[in-house]
Parts: C-alpha cells; sequence; structure tokens
C-alpha cells in the first residue's frame, strides 16, 4: 500500500488548481480567485524553395498572453495604485510569480513573469439579487514567462 506523504497527497497524485498564491515583487497576495493566461505561443515561419514541393516551417518570434488575476473585493489599493501609474502616462514594470501549492501550502512549482504592467482593470459586476462575492479582475501586460518546478 502506498505511503501519504505529510500533504495526504501520494506520490502519483494529481495537485488541485485550487491552491495557488500570487507574487508580485515579493509581496504575497493569496486572495485571488482565479488565474488565466499563463501560456505562450512561438510563430510558424513557412517557407518553400522553388522546386521544393515540402513547405517548411521555422520558429518564428515568441509571444505570451496577458496574465488576468480575478479575486474578491479586498480592501487593499495597491494594485489598483498601480494601474493608476499607468492611466497617468508612467509605465511601472514588476515581476512577479503565480504559485502552486500541495495541501500544507508548499511550493510545488511556479511561473514566473517579467516586464508586467497593467493594461486593463474591470471592476466587480454588482447585482441586488447576487450571492457572489464582488470580484475585480486586473490583467497584465507580460514580456517573458517561465515555469520551474519547485519541491513538492
Amino acid at each position: 500500500m502506498a505511503q501519504l506523504k505529510a500533504d495526504n497527497r501520494r506520490g502519483s497524485d494529481h495537485i488541485g488548481q485550487f491552491n495557488f498564491k500570487v507574487e508580485i515583487d515579493g509581496i504575497v497576495y493569496g486572495a485571488f480567485k482565479n488565474v488565466e493566461g499563463l501560456d505562450a505561443e512561438t510563430e510558424i515561419v513557412e517557407y518553400q524553395d522553388g522546386d521544393d514541393i515540402v513547405l517548411r516551417k521555422r520558429p518564428g518570434r515568441t509571444k505570451y498572453s496577458n496574465v488576468v488575476l480575478k479575486r474578491g473585493y479586498v480592501s487593499s489599493e495597491d494594485l489598483w495604485k498601480w494601474r493608476e501609474t499607468v492611466i497617468k502616462g508612467k509605465v511601472e514594470r514588476k515581476s512577479g510569480s503565480v504559485i502552486l501549492c500541495n495541501d500544507n501550502g508548499t511550493e510545488v512549482m511556479r511561473y514566473n513573469f517579467f516586464e508586467a504592467w497593467p493594461c486593463k482593470w474591470k471592476g466587480m459586476q454588482l447585482d441586488g439579487k447576487g450571492t457572489d462575492a464582488a470580484v475585480e479582475e486586473i490583467e497584465l501586460a507580460v514580456e517573458r514567462l517561465e515555469r520551474i518546478q519547485g519541491g513538492g
């Protein structure tokens, strides 16, 4: 019988998508409900010589999606203030991480993003009959993304 680890997972168990933290310039934000946009795509450059019957494909430039962070409203204004600097014409670029954790909160892996700045803010949707939490979104334009495997 397989032995359980201290975090209640067997070595072959998958990690849940629900236990993560977001860190931006060394500040950890644990209250995000959703993270999207952790992906990269490389352009395909196609070419063909005149007498070649095969269309050749080579890698072109790599682009990274914007990272979208969603969280329930909290009284902290630091992310909104960061967005305001862009609105006022000053781009303040920051680095950060999305950190996947095991049951004990220990880091399993992370996505690091670089040269990020808030390109979009979406306020909460309000409904007098609703029961959901008020959720805000901040979208970050990022120039590079890397995936780092941790312990776990």
